[in-house]
């Protein structure tokens, strides 16, 4: 519809007859409709927000990416919609601004939004009319980036190995050979000097100890494993690494309670390696727990596609500003935790072709998912036909 048009045909209305301003509305109906129509068939969510920032028209994408009811929300503020959505610093007549923003429902996803203002010719003069908002959904694209980035990450650690297992893993086995030498001469000396210097001396071997097997948790999160994969019950490997914790888990008086599946099917895993994975996340529940009543809940289900371990504690939870770091080496909120416990799982996860997923709340406690795939996936070879069209090609599950 040109410009001005409308505002031509108010002030001509007089001038036409019932069945002329009849033709007129049927147009402006049809318009509205097929801008309507194109609006609905984006994937990308739309607000068309007045000046004041009530919203007065939201697509069906915007249901799909907030949750958002795009019948009640018309005449509603736009930051009563979106929570958290700060209208009055965005908003400006002469002014585009994007963002990116996270949202918890109805799932959690990033998205960007776009926000330009619409200005238009009233009469002789320019008017506001209202703003435009384009949401898009970037969840995929940010994943991506950050694999790719966490991947940068692992590439320089594991470069940085190299160097570590050479300068520190010789220096700690000679000192660790010499302490030896001078305990022997420490246990040559009678009375109260002897004891004193059997104390220090316990304490410098601890200390290597430590930093012995710092090293080799730092190496064993970033090298590559050889993995020896059979037919295993998962059950069993879980209840073998229960028995290897219940000294400390009877120590800590933690209740363990177990809610599994009934005929859970065999999966391909390399044991010990899943033990490893399993030990680390109970531990980490275990520790986690400050309650008298400290509870640990495990389940397992399945589906035709994977199995999934769910460990869940009632501790303290997890800080939304720690939830980002989780991943990262020697970030760790423990006083003796060296942060790479939950890299060295997700690592054994993702060489069996799972993925593990948190949640967890403050003062509540942490839920873990561990998830196998019951089906080995392999790369498919596609067609080298060129002429073959795109779509005909179907993705494997």
């Amino acid at each position: 519809m040109k410009d001005g048009f409308l505002d031509k045909l108010i002030t001509r209305l007089d001038r036409f007859s019932p069945s002329e301003v009849q033709n007129l509305v049927s147009r402006l109906v049809r318009e509205k409709g097929f801008m309507e129509s194109v609006f609905e068939a984006l994937r990308e969510g739309v607000f068309i927000v007045d000046p004041d920032g009530n919203i007065t028209f939201a697509n069906r994408a915007v249901h799909q990416l907030l949750g958002v009811d795009t019948t009640r929300c018309i005449g509603q503020k736009v930051n009563s919609v979106i929570r958290g959505l700060d209208w009055n610093s965005l908003a400006h007549p002469d002014r585009v601004v994007t963002r990116d923003m996270e949202v918890f429902y109805p799932e959690n996803r990033f998205l960007n939004f776009y926000l330009a203002p619409i200005n238009g010719q009233v009469g002789n003069e320019e008017e506001h009319l209202g703003y435009v908002m384009l949401i898009h959904d970037i969840t995929e694209s940010k994943k991506a980036h950050e694999e790719s980035l966490e991947s940068e990450k692992l590439n320089a650690l594991t470069f940085l190995a190299a160097g570590v297992a050479h300068e520190i893993g010789n220096p700690l086995t000679s000192l660790d050979i010499h302490l030896q030498l001078l305990g022997r001469k420490i246990n040559k000396l009678k009375g109260q000097e002897k004891e004193d210097l059997n104390s220090l001396l316990g304490t410098a071997q601890q200390e290597i100890k430590r930093l012995d097997n710092i090293l080799k948790q730092f190496l064993h999160a970033l090298r590559p494993q050889d993995s020896v994969r059979e037919k295993v019950p998962l059950h069993n490997v879980l209840r073998d690494t229960l028995e290897t914790l219940e000294a400390e888990l009877i120590e800590r008086d933690v209740k363990v309670n177990l809610e599994l599946a009934e005929n859970l099917p065999l999966i391909d895993l390399d044991a010990g390696q899943i033990q490893q994975a399993i030990y680390n996340v109970i531990r980490n529940a275990a520790q986690a727990l400050t309650k008298d009543d400290g509870q640990i809940t495990i389940g397992t289900k399945f589906t035709d596609h994977e199995i999934v371990m769910s460990i869940a504690d009632n501790g303290k939870g997890i800080s939304p500003e720690h939830m980002g770091a989780l991943f990262e080496p020697f970030r760790t909120t423990k006083k003796s935790g060296t942060g790479l416990g939950l890299l060295i799982v997700r690592r054994i996860l993702r060489e069996h072709g799972g993925e593990m997923e948190i949640d967890s709340e403050e003062n509540k406690g942490t839920t873990v998912n561990l998830y196998f795939p019951r089906i080995e996936k392999h790369v498919r070879m596609l067609e080298s036909d060129a002429s073959k069209p795109l779509i005909d090609v179907e993705s494997e599950e």
